[in-house]
């Protein structure tokens, strides 16, 4: 298997902090944006895509500002949703870290693009 590197991308999101962690750390707000479908069931979340189910097991969270998973098929990798908020300004931003092979980067880039403007569209943002 080849070797992943490491993705961070930042979106500003206009949204509260308590609002948008509902959408990154509960199946039900997942299912609305990232996924095709997310279940919880015997500590662990199923993402659902395309019919395919990729377990993951929750390995922090810090409310109202982080959530990480640990996908259970492809280890060491892991997905994680930060949730920034500027001191000053108040403007909301979600940090994501997620992995990919290097030729497929800008690919995944383009895919986190998409995902970020269903999340806005359901948070009317």
């Amino acid at each position: 298997m080849a070797e992943k590197r490491k993705l961070q991308l930042e979106y500003e999101i206009k949204s509260s902090p308590k609002i948008l962690y509902s959408f990154i750390s509960e199946p039900n707000g997942l299912a609305q944006w990232y996924a095709d479908n997310v279940t919880y069931r015997d500590g662990k979340y199923h993402f659902v895509w395309d019919d395919e189910n990729h377990p993951a097991k929750l390995l922090t969270t810090k409310e109202n500002k982080s959530v990480k998973f640990a996908w259970l098929e492809d280890s060491p990798y892991y997905l994680e949703f930060e949730i920034l908020q500027d001191e000053l300004t108040n403007d909301v931003a979600l940090m994501i870290t997620d992995f990919a092979s290097e030729d497929n980067l800008a690919e995944r880039k383009l895919i986190w693009d998409n995902q970020i403007k269903y999340l806005l569209a359901v948070l009317g943002a």
